[in-house]
């Protein structure tokens, strides 16, 4: 309870730094519930010190709470939101960015380097031992003393990074950092999703981008995503969407052809169930509304 009370006054006081000193490094502070919206997380790992978050990915939901933490291992669309703040006591979240690079390195320098093979995952979610808050502590602490961070800094993200592979999510962690793992062959399909999600896609070049057979990259995808490639596709192309409606003022029919919709009706169909309200009135409520933090944090 005192490291999650620290915890707190720590990302309190420094939420809304400069983070320059630690790259990767992101604190959120919210007063009160917010309403769900979709994003694409990419690969974190946040830290829950106050209040509770819920993100959902496909048909799995997750909830964490304070003391608890969430992994992301691979892009993902998800839909998040804070479920419990107050003013009295607000939501506070400590994110770190996951680089692929930087576990490597690790398990490349010790014996968690030998390949374990395990059901690739793309989230979990566990509670957090006392010496990975300590860990988190000791980095934070550093913004009070910016001229250590450059030094200390990476190597506190790395005491972070050994706690987390040594925690109860190790093998999820772990095959981010191995080249050779099923979870970072997905990565690759993933990736080549997200470059070409305008095009018709087959299953086939998807399994030869993750140098898979089709039915092995099939079954590994929904393991890691909880969804089929083609449902991927679809919520990265409303995604890019929402995003290019939000920042230009252009005709939706065209920006709806664009992200890969032959049909306006259809675009504005999928476009409604998955986030609630046509493309136009949706935007003009998006405009009106202060931007959310959002993300695994």
């Amino acid at each position: 309870m005192e490291q999650l009370a620290e915890l707190r006054h720590l990302i309190s006081t420094h939420c809304g730094d400069n983070f320059a000193a630690l790259p990767g490094v992101r604190m959120v502070r919210a007063e009160g519930p917010t309403t769900p919206i979709s994003t694409i997380a990419e690969p974190a790992f946040g830290m829950v010190a106050q209040g509770g978050k819920r993100a959902i990915l496909g048909e799995r939901t997750f909830d964490y709470n304070s003391g608890q933490y969430l992994v992301v291992s691979v892009d993902l669309p998800i839909i998040s939101q804070v479920i419990h703040a107050t003013s009295e006591e607000p939501y506070l979240a400590f994110r770190l960015n996951l680089r692929p690079a930087a576990i490597a390195t690790l398990l490349l320098e010790t014996a968690l380097a030998e390949h374990v093979a395990t059901e690739p995952a793309g989230m979990a979610v566990s509670n957090a031992p006392a010496e990975l808050l300590d860990s988190i502590i000791r980095l934070i602490r550093l913004l009070d003393r910016p001229e250590d961070a450059a030094v200390l800094g990476p190597m506190l993200e790395r005491e972070i990074l050994w706690r987390l592979l040594t925690g109860e999510q190790g093998a999820m962690v772990r095959q981010i950092g191995l080249t050779d793992s099923r979870l970072s062959q997905v990565g690759r399909a993933i990736r080549f999703i997200r470059n070409h999600y305008a095009e018709t896609l087959k299953i086939e070049d998807l399994a030869d981008a993750a140098r898979m057979t089709p039915s092995t990259f099939y079954r590994n995808f929904r393991a890691v995503t909880a969804m089929s490639p083609v449902q991927y596709q679809k919520q990265i192309r409303l995604l890019e969407a929402r995003a290019r409606l939000i920042a230009h003022d252009r005709n939706i029919a065209a920006i709806g052809f664009d992200v890969g919709y032959d049909s306006p009706s259809q675009f504005s169909r999928e476009y409604s169930r998955m986030f609630g309200s046509p493309p136009g009135r949706d935007v003009a409520r998006l405009r009106s509304e202060p931007l959310a933090d959002h993300d695994v944090a």
